[in-house]
């Protein structure tokens, strides 16, 4: 749909999303479905609501994936 948004878990992205990648990619998702870039001042208030809604969602997603191999990828590379 999007193709901007990047994947944010690994192995996509060798380390933990940031906040600014999260932020990132809801804007992105928000502008997609909304059709504007920027939102007029009458829409600022539901255009931001909704970015930090899509935001505070990637971040409990993120949190809750368990990626296969992780951590044992993770427990070899603490080994070395």
């Amino acid at each position: 749909m999007c193709r901007s948004i990047k994947t944010l878990r690994p192995p996509a992205l060798p380390e933990k999303a940031t906040e600014e990648d999260i932020r990132a990619a809801a804007l992105q998702y928000v502008r997609k479905v909304s059709g504007f870039h920027a939102p007029a001042a009458h829409n600022r208030e539901v255009f931001d609501a909704a970015v930090d809604a899509v935001a505070e969602a990637t971040r409990d997603l993120l949190d809750g994936l368990q990626i296969r191999g992780a951590a044992s990828s993770a427990r070899a590379g603490a080994a070395a």
